[in-house]
C-alpha cells in the first residue's frame, strides 16, 4: 500500500506538468491560433509583376457556378436569389433556402447546408462529413 503511494506520488507530478504544457496559457484552443505567440500576423507583401489579375471573390455570386470538390467530384450551384439550387454529383437537386434570409452566403434546411465564401464552398449533409469545394 506505501510503495503505492510511492509510485503515485513519483508520477502524478510529471503527467500533470505534461497535460499543463499542452493547454495553451491564454485560454484559446489551439485550433483557434492563427499564428504562434510572439509571431507577427502581419501579411507579407510580395513585389507584384508589372501587370496582374485580380479576381473579384467579394463580389455577388454568379447565377450559375460550377465547384471541384475534395473527394473528386462536382457540384454545380444555381444562384435563384433567395435560395440556391444545388446539383450533386449523384444527380440529385436540392434547393435550399437562405438561412438567415438576409444573406447570401448560408444556405440551409433541416440537416443539409452550404456555405459559400468567394470561390469556396462547403457542403455540410447529415451523418456525413463537411465537403470542401472550390469555383
Amino acid at each position: 500500500m506505501a510503495f503505492d503511494r510511492t509510485i503515485w506520488r513519483m508520477l502524478a507530478p510529471p503527467m500533470l506538468l505534461a497535460v499543463a504544457a499542452c493547454v495553451p496559457q491564454d485560454g484559446a484552443p489551439n485550433a483557434a491560433r492563427t499564428a504562434p505567440p510572439g509571431a507577427s500576423v502581419a501579411p507579407k507583401v510580395a513585389s507584384a509583376p508589372s501587370m496582374s489579375v485580380v479576381t473579384d471573390v467579394t463580389g455577388p455570386q454568379p447565377r450559375t457556378a460550377t465547384y471541384s470538390c475534395a473527394d473528386g467530384g462536382r457540384m454545380t450551384v444555381e444562384n435563384l436569389g433567395t435560395s440556391v439550387r444545388v446539383l450533386g454529383a449523384d444527380g440529385v437537386s436540392e434547393e435550399l433556402p437562405a438561412s438567415p434570409a438576409n444573406q447570401s452566403s448560408r444556405y440551409g434546411q433541416a440537416h443539409d447546408a452550404i456555405v459559400i465564401d468567394g470561390r469556396d464552398l462547403l457542403v455540410m449533409k447529415a451523418g456525413a462529413r463537411p465537403l470542401a469545394c472550390k469555383r
